[in-house]
C-alpha cells in the first residue's frame, strides 16, 4: 500500500476482515470510503438471514473509522447474474459455486463500476489474496493470500487483468489471528464477530430446505454398485459428490463388502444418473468411484487473459479441484473454445461437475474453468 493518496472504496460486509481493510487504507492517509452491498432480499426479515445486522455492524465500523458508508441494493444483479445461474445448475444436477460468480460479477463488476462512478481511484475488500504487478511482464498476478488456511484465491480466480488493477486486498498480506489482534486494538465493535459460512442467499438455513423452494422434487431409487435399490433419494438436484450425510440409508447394511470398506462403511454419493433419475452410493471415503484421475473443464477464465503455457515436460501444472484442497500436480491441455483438460498422477477424490477446477503456479493463481466431467477409476 506504498502509493500516493487515493480515493478507496471499501466493500464493507460488517465482518472483521473488510473492517481492518478499510482501517489499514486509512492509516496509509488514503480517502476511504464504505460501500455495503446488500445482494439479496427476498427473505432478509427471517432468522437466516444476516444483513439487516451486517448493515449495523458495517454502519458501527465506520462511525469509529470515521468514513462514510453507503448501502447499495445489487440485489436485482444478483438475482440476474448469479441466483438465475445457480438454480440452472442445480436443476441439471451439477453443484455449482456461486461465490465464485459472485465475486465475479457482482463484486468486482457491478461494485467496481459503482465504485468508478463514485470517483474512485481504487476498491478494497477484506478477502484473503494478494495483487502483484509483474516487473517483466507489467500484467497484474492474483497470489494466494498469506495466510494458507484462510487463502481465497480460488474464489478470485476468475478476475482479470482490468478488475485487478483497480482492486487492492490489504489482509491477504496478513494471517487471521494478527486482524483479529489488530480489530481489538483499536476498538472495532466486529473485533471478535464470528466468520460468516456458507453461500450468501442461503446463511445457516439447511441446504435442502431452500432449494425446496426453488426447484421441484423428482424422487428415484438409489442404488449401489451392484445395481440393488436401498432406498429413495428426494432429487438428484438436492444431492452433490461425496456427499455422506443425509442419504438417508445410514442404517442399512450392504450385501457383502464393497471394496473400499465393510458392511457398516459408511456411504457416499458417487454418481447422479440424470436421464434415469437414479443415485448411486457406494460405501468407503476411497472406493474407485470417487477416484478421478482426468477432467474436462468448460468456460475457463483466466487472470493473463490466455491459457497459461507450462514449459515442463508434459505440461505439468497444478490445480485445485476444491476450496481447502491442496494443490495437485497435473498435466495441462487446453482444448477449443475456452475448455482444458487436466490429468493427474495421483486420483483426486470426489471430482464434482459444477465446481472450479483453478490452476497454479506457485503461488500465483493462472485462472480455471468449470468441472464438466470427470473420469472415476471403477
Amino acid at each position: 500500500m506504498a502509493m500516493s493518496k487515493q480515493r478507496i472504496v471499501v466493500g464493507l460486509s460488517g465482518g472483521v476482515d473488510s473492517a481492518v481493510t478499510a482501517y489499514l487504507l486509512k492509516k496509509a492517509g488514503h480517502e476511504v470510503v464504505g460501500i455495503f452491498m446488500k445482494n439479496w432480499e427476498d427473505d432478509d426479515d427471517t432468522e437466516y438471514c444476516s444483513s439487516n445486522i451486517d448493515f449495523v455492524d458495517a454502519a458501527a465500523v465506520a462511525d469509529v473509522l470515521g468514513i462514510e458508508m453507503e448501502h447499495v441494493n445489487f440485489s436485482a444483479e444478483y438475482r440476474d447474474r448469479v441466483f438465475a445461474e445457480f438454480l440452472h445448475e442445480y436443476q441439471a444436477g451439477r453443484t455449482p459455486n456461486p461465490d465464485i460468480l459472485c465475486n465475479a460479477e457482482i463484486k468486482f463488476k457491478a461494485f467496481l463500476d459503482h465504485a468508478m462512478r463514485l470517483g474512485a481511484e481504487k476498491i478494497a475488500t477484506g478477502h484473503y489474496a494478494r495483487v502483484r504487478q509483474s516487473g517483466a511482464t507489467g500484467l497484474h498476478e492474483l497470489l494466494k493470500g498469506l495466510d494458507p488456511a484462510k487463502d481465497q484465491s480460488y474464489f478470485l480466480h476468475r478476475l482479470n487483468q482490468a478488475q485487478l488493477s483497480k482492486t487492492l486486498f490489504p489482509v491477504g498480506e496478513l494471517h487471521k489471528t494478527e486482524v483479529r489482534r489488530i480489530a481489538d486494538e483499536i476498538g472495532l465493535p466486529n473485533a471478535k464477530k464470528k466468520d460468516s459460512t456458507g453461500i450468501c442467499f442461503i446463511g445457516e438455513r439447511p441446504f435442502r430446505e431452500f432449494l425446496n423452494r426453488y426447484i421441484s422434487k423428482e424422487p428415484g431409487p438409489i442404488k449401489n454398485p451392484k445395481g440393488h435399490t436401498i432406498g429413495e433419494h428426494v432429487g438428484l438436484s438436492f444431492y452433490t459428490l461425496g456427499q455422506r450425510q443425509g442419504l438417508g440409508i445410514g442404517g442399512i447394511k450392504a450385501k457383502g463388502a464393497q471394496r473400499g470398506g465393510g458392511e457398516h462403511t459408511p456411504w457416499f454419493v458417487a454418481r447422479k444418473d440424470i436421464p434415469n433419475n437414479t443415485l448411486w452410493v457406494v460405501q468407503g471415503h476411497e472406493h474407485p468411484w470417487l477416484q478421478s484421475t482426468k477432467l474436462e473443464a468448460h468456460n475457463a477464465s483466466w487472470v493473463a487473459g490466455e491459457p497459461p503455457l507450462f514449459n515442463t515436460p508434459g505440461g505439468l501444472a497444478a490445480a485445485k479441484t476444491r476450496y481447502r484442497q491442496a494443490d495437485a500436480p497435473c498435466h495441462f491441455e487446453p482444448r477449443a473454445e475456452d475448455g482444458f483438460a487436466l490429468q493427474f498422477p495421483q486420483a483426486q477424490w470426489a471430482v464434482t461437475p459444477g465446481q472450479s477446477a483453478v490452476l497454479y503456479a506457485g503461488d500465483v493463481c493462472l485462472g480455471g474453468g468449470i468441472i464438466h466431467q470427470a473420469s472415476a477409476l471403477g
